[in-house]
C-alpha cells in the first residue's frame, strides 16, 4: 500500500454483523468465557435490540474472522502485539478491545467492560456519531454507556452494563417525560450520573465531562490507550488504522520467549 494512502473503514450497514470474540489475555477474566459470550448475546437480543435495533451474532473464535467485526480480550495495552491491534479489524470493520488486567486493576468487572464496549460499538460502530445538546457550544459524542457506566444489571447471572436510550440524546424532552436509560436512573437528556462521564467536543478539541469529582480523578488515573475515547480522536482526523496480524504475531512470538 502506498505511503500516505488513507485506510477507510466499512461497517456492514444494513446487515446483521457477526462479532468474533477471542481471548488473548493471560490473566483470568473472572468469568467463564463461554458463559460471558452467551450472556452478551442475551444482552443484545433481549435488551439492546428492542431499544436501538442493532442486532448482532456473537461467536467464540481464536482470532479475526473474515468479514466479521471483532472483540478481543487483552491483558493491557502493553501486552505484546496489543498496540498492533489498532482501531479496526484487518478488513476495516469495527474492533473493540477489552483490557482485562487494566479493568481488574481499576476495581471493575470484565463483563461490565465487555458489555460496555459491545453496546457502544453496536450503536456507533464508526465512532463518528455526535449531536448537539443543551449547550449550543458543545457537541456530544454518541456514547451509549459512558454516562451511566457505574450501573449494571444481571443477564444470565452475569453483570452487564447499563446504557442510555435514544431519547437521552434528544434535548427537547422534558425531565421525566421519557425513559432515558435501561435502568431508568437518568431523569433528563444528557444527564451524567455520578459514576459516569460524557465525551464532548468544545473549543476545537475533544475532552471529558465527568459526573463527579471522584469520577474525574479516577478517569485521569486510567490507562486509556486503545479505548474508544482515544479512537474517537483518531476518527475525527480520519486516522483509524486496521489491525496488523503479522505485526501482532511477531510481537507475541517475541513476548513468549
Amino acid at each position: 500500500m502506498a505511503k500516505g494512502r488513507p485506510i477507510l473503514g466499512a461497517f456492514n450497514q444494513g446487515e446483521l454483523p457477526t462479532i468474533a470474540c477471542f481471548n488473548k489475555a493471560t490473566d483470568p477474566l473472572g468469568v467463564d468465557f463461554d458463559a460471558l459470550i452467551a450472556a452478551m448475546q442475551a444482552y443484545v437480543d433481549q435488551h439492546v435490540v428492542p431499544v436501538w435495533n442493532t442486532p448482532a451474532k456473537l461467536v467464540k473464535t481464536k482470532d479475526f474472522v473474515k468479514k466479521a467485526w471483532a472483540m478481543v480480550f487483552l491483558d493491557d495495552s502493553d501486552q505484546p502485539g496489543a498496540l498492533a491491534y489498532h482501531d479496526l479489524t484487518p478488513d476495516g470493520l469495527p474492533l473493540s478491545k477489552v483490557f482485562v488486567r487494566t479493568t481488574i486493576k481499576n476495581g471493575d468487572l470484565v463483563s461490565l467492560s465487555a458489555s460496555h464496549e459491545l453496546v457502544e460499538m453496536l450503536v456507533d460502530p464508526a465512532i463518528n456519531m455526535m449531536t448537539t445538546g443543551p449547550n449550543p457550544k458543545i457537541i456530544y459524542a454518541y456514547e451509549s454507556a459512558d454516562p451511566v457506566e457505574a450501573l449494571s444489571f444481571e443477564v444470565n447471572g452475569i453483570p452487564m452494563s447499563d446504557f442510555v436510550y435514544p431519547a437521552y440524546f434528544e434535548a427537547f424532552h422534558k425531565a421525566g417525560s421519557e425513559q432515558f436509560d435501561h435502568l431508568n436512573k437518568v431523569t433528563k437528556p444528557f444527564q451524567i450520573l455520578s459514576g459516569g462521564y460524557q465525551i464532548v467536543f468544545k473549543n476545537g478539541k475533544w475532552s471529558q465531562v465527568s459526573g463527579s469529582v471522584s469520577k474525574a480523578k479516577s478517569f485521569a488515573r486510567e490507562d486509556r490507550r486503545g479505548h474508544r475515547s482515544e479512537q474517537r480522536l483518531k476518527a475525527g482526523k480520519n486516522k483509524l488504522r486496521r489491525a496488523e496480524p503479522q505485526k501482532i504475531a511477531r510481537a507475541e512470538r517475541r513476548g513468549s520467549r
